[in-house]
């Protein structure tokens, strides 16, 4: 069976021919380049398959004596380095805490392809994303949701008027759909069934969205240690996420919401 393996490697020497000699020693040992791009200033990735291991570990003993290249990754693919080969860029993560991911607005497109590998994976996941309002956190999604070929249900939610579910019906119980909610509506929500609906969807095997996730553990049996990930997103790369102006905002329900328009809130 074929497997693949992500290669990264330096340029050091930056000379004309340089990526066709790679890709015909790549050919020689019946390696095959899947996809090929710039990750980073100097720095190009691959990834390449090969029905034996044996020749990929060939070319990676040859390509570490060459002169005018430095390896500086060799390994199965993770997901940051099929985003980085398919975007031709790393998403940004955490130094400290490395299931923390940042994006800011122009990225959309990436942070909405990053999630949608996340959705198409069986089994529980807890995600929580950071941000202002209008930066585009439900936007990116209900995408996510729908590159995954998933159906999104809000149980919380004031992207076009305050949503707060009580129950479920038919097929909403799938653990084939992707569940969203407000940490800040949850949290001030008074309504017990609503909270129990939210107990009952966190046990479920299936992938849960939870904006504004530090407001939604507070007062609950939660903690940001059970989040498999936590997103960033940003207006600007220095941007400072608060929620004193958003927990006013929330607490307005239909009246400050009108300017939405519809569907007019998918604003990317």
């Amino acid at each position: 069976m074929a497997s693949e393996w992500f290669f990264e490697y330096e340029i050091q020497v930056n000379r004309p021919g340089l990526l066709g000699d790679i890709s015909s020693l790549l050919g020689m040992l019946r390696v095959n380049i899947v996809t090929i791009n710039g990750v980073d200033e100097g720095r190009r990735g691959m990834l390449i398959k090969a029905e034996k291991k044996e020749n990929i570990e060939r070319f990676e003993h040859i390509a570490s004596t060459m002169e005018t290249i430095q390896l500086t990754k060799f390994r199965e693919p993770k997901l940051r380095d099929r985003l980085a080969v398919r975007h031709g860029r790393y998403i940004q993560r955490d130094a400290d805490d490395k299931k923390t991911f940042r994006f800011v607005r122009n990225e959309l497109g990436l942070l909405v392809d990053f999630m949608a590998e996340i959705f198409k994976q069986e089994g529980h996941k807890l995600i929580g994303i950071r941000g202002m309002p209008r930066v585009g956190k439900t936007e990116s999604v209900v995408a996510a949701s729908v590159c995954a070929n998933k159906k999104w249900i809000f149980l919380s939610s004031t992207m076009i008027k305050q949503t707060i579910r009580s129950q479920l019906a038919g097929d909403e119980f799938s653990d084939r759909n992707i569940f969203i909610l407000d940490g800040i509506v949850t949290r001030k929500s008074n309504d017990e069934k609503h909270l129990q609906l939210v107990r009952e969807m966190m046990r479920m095997p299936t992938i849960k969205v939870v904006e504004h996730p530090d407001m939604f553990i507070q007062h609950s049996e939660y903690s940001i240690d059970d989040f498999d990930y936590i997103i960033e997103l940003r207006h600007t790369p220095d941007e400072q996420i608060t929620y004193e102006m958003m927990e006013k905002n929330h607490g307005m329900s239909d009246k400050g919401m009108t300017g939405f328009g519809g569907f007019g809130g998918f604003n990317f």
